[in-house]
């Protein structure tokens, strides 16, 4: 069965553009596009989810926010995912708190929806099983990276994986943002992006951090990089041109 036509504006998601016709039509009427907006809290820990999220252009952190206010970023998600509903097959409550990394657009479809495909369409439960052996296998390498790799190293892994997912060179981030994400301080942030500037691997200005020389990043970063992006390239099908 081909795969749905490319230009369709739901197929800015890799998973949606993955599926036939008739699976894609089986959800394309329940699908809504959303802008979503950087800063923009998804859900909170513990809320009801009622939506999954399919993103295009948006990227999406889900984070872990401590009693003392700190946070640590737990998964990432993009073009590549869908948000919620891996942590929403038995209880509907939002393992921690979802938050817009990057801003763009998004597909939105019911989370009841979502169930009744997973149920009755086997190619989308063999595609969403697929993106959630990838996605556990992300997050279980970025706990080993946490504890393991230096915050140069870690930081270089996360300006990539963002850059894979944004899509472009110049990514629309800020240093405290990206502390928040790391769990560092801010001021370790500051430290490594001002070595990674003089070293000619990227450029800084007001809340954007500009790729210079991506093999010269891939080279500091950690090989956790490379692990969790060849992970996703094996399990997740390719998308027509």
């Amino acid at each position: 069965m081909a795969q749905v036509q490319m230009d369709n504006p739901h197929c800015g998601n890799r998973l949606l553009a993955a599926l036939d016709d008739e699976d894609f039509a089986y959800l394309e009427p329940h699908l809504t596009l959303v802008d979503l907006h950087r800063g923009q809290v998804v859900y909170e820990a513990g809320q009801r989810l009622d939506y999954t999220y399919f993103p295009h252009t948006a990227v999406i952190s889900l984070v872990t926010v401590m009693l003392d206010g700190k946070s640590a970023e737990m998964a990432t998600f993009g073009c590549e995912s869908i948000v919620g509903l891996v942590s929403a097959f038995i209880s509907r409550d939002s393992f921690g708190r979802y938050i817009v990394q990057i801003g763009g657009t998004a597909s939105r479809v019911d989370l009841d929806r979502m169930h009744d495909a997973f149920r009755t369409r086997p190619k989308v439960q063999q595609l969403l099983l697929r993106f959630t052996e990838a996605l556990l296998a992300q997050t279980l390498q970025s706990v080993a990276c946490n504890a393991t790799h230096s915050v140069e190293a870690r930081c270089c892994r996360w300006i990539l994986n963002t850059r894979d997912r944004w899509a472009s060179d110049d990514i629309p981030l800020t240093h405290e943002f990206l502390s928040e994400m790391l769990g560092v301080q801010r001021s370790s942030v500051s430290a490594v992006t001002r070595a990674l500037h003089e070293a000619g691997l990227i450029n800084q200005s007001r809340g954007v951090i500009t790729i210079i020389d991506r093999s010269g990043l891939e080279e500091m970063a950690c090989e956790c990089y490379e692990i969790i992006r060849r992970k996703f390239s094996q399990l997740l099908p390719p998308t027509n041109p």
